[in-house]
């Protein structure tokens, strides 16, 4: 969907009968039927069906394939080298093709991978929830939506070095695992340094002190003090001076104290409402927000219940996501062209 919605030509392939499964992730689904969860992640798409059990429906997709840019698949190791349609046959055929192969495990290419096992292999489960509580996955797919940011950068990287004239590596491999761990970056880069396990922090933060909630009077509040200066302005905006003692005058001393400095934020955000503290903290240069309801967040962006949260420019919305199979004509008989004609 990214490469769509920065201007690419996306064909979506699907089985004839249901297609892609998100379609049937629900409810909610919208008065035509179909569910969120696929409107979500699929615009700026033509959609066709192919049976790969079908020599000319095969057929097809070889001639797609052979005018691409860029082959995008997640099937199952051999599924596809049965019919022909493997990365090593179409790569040898086509030397300005991309081939993108996303799995859940590289190492385990065969295993199925859904974002919740991989959250829970990653070790991130580990390192999020409450302390005293079981570990908790992330409030959405975050595993799957990386990786799809990650195959992203890798094949605009491929596609650039082959019209380069580089010496590229055309199949590029994703994987939901290998993504998900490299995203544990700082946690990660706690236990390569001291050889000590990650541990769940709630919502503080492992290296940094303030840098969780409190609760006022009204609303939860988030603090995110991410520099001296920024504490120094926090203990002012609060008006505490025990929070201005020396031993917590830098981040090292406010972690080796961290239950006092916190407790003495938590006392004085307890006395007071949201709204005045979050104005004293804007004013200072404290970094700090409210926490607010999905519905709340989504009423600050541009939204649409068929084409989803709009993207960042440059990227635009120009089309809906496909019904199953609904530019299947069109595609068989102009190919690539059917992107004019749609």
């Amino acid at each position: 969907m990214q490469l769509g919605d920065l201007g690419a030509h996306v064909l979506k392939v699907e089985r004839p009968g249901a297609g892609d499964e998100s379609r049937g992730w629900g409810p909610p689904f919208d008065e035509r039927g179909e569910s969120a969860y696929y409107l979500c992640c699929n615009r700026n798409k033509l959609g066709m069906l192919a049976d790969f059990s079908n020599d000319d429906d095969v057929a097809l997709i070889r001639r797609l394939a052979a005018s691409a840019d860029v082959v995008v698949e997640n099937f199952l190791p051999g599924a596809l080298a049965r019919r022909g349609l493997d990365a090593a046959t179409l790569l040898a055929e086509h030397p300005r093709l991309v081939w993108c192969t996303i799995t859940g495990f590289a190492s385990e290419p065969s295993r199925p991978g859904y974002d919740y096992v991989v959250q829970a292999e990653a070790g991130w489960m580990s390192i999020t929830g409450d302390p005293s509580g079981d570990p908790m996955k992330a409030g959405v797919a975050l595993a799957d939506i990386l990786t799809g940011k990650e195959t992203v950068g890798a094949v605009l990287a491929a596609v650039t070095g082959v019209r380069g004239g580089l010496t590229v590596d055309r199949h590029v491999t994703v994987s939901l695992y290998e993504t998900a761990v490299g995203a544990l970056m700082n946690v990660g880069q706690n236990v390569i340094a001291t050889g000590a396990p990650a541990r769940r922090f709630g919502n503080a933060h492992p290296n940094l002190v303030p840098y969780e909630l409190f609760h006022t009077r009204t609303d939860p509040v988030v603090i995110a003090v991410g520099n001296d200066s920024q504490y120094s302005a926090l203990t002012a905006a609060l008006g505490v001076p025990a929070l201005a003692d020396a031993r917590f005058a830098n981040n090292a001393g406010r972690q080796a104290n961290r239950a006092e400095v916190v407790g003495l934020i938590a006392d004085a955000m307890g006395r007071r409402e949201c709204d005045e503290v979050l104005a004293a903290f804007r004013d200072v240069g404290v970094p700090a927000g409210r926490v607010r309801s999905v519905q709340q967040a989504l009423a600050s962006v541009q939204t649409s219940p068929l084409t989803g949260i709009a993207p960042q420019l440059p990227a635009q919305v120009r089309r809906p996501p496909p019904r199953l199979g609904e530019h299947n004509a069109l595609v068989r008989e102009h190919g690539w062209e059917a992107f004019g004609r749609a």
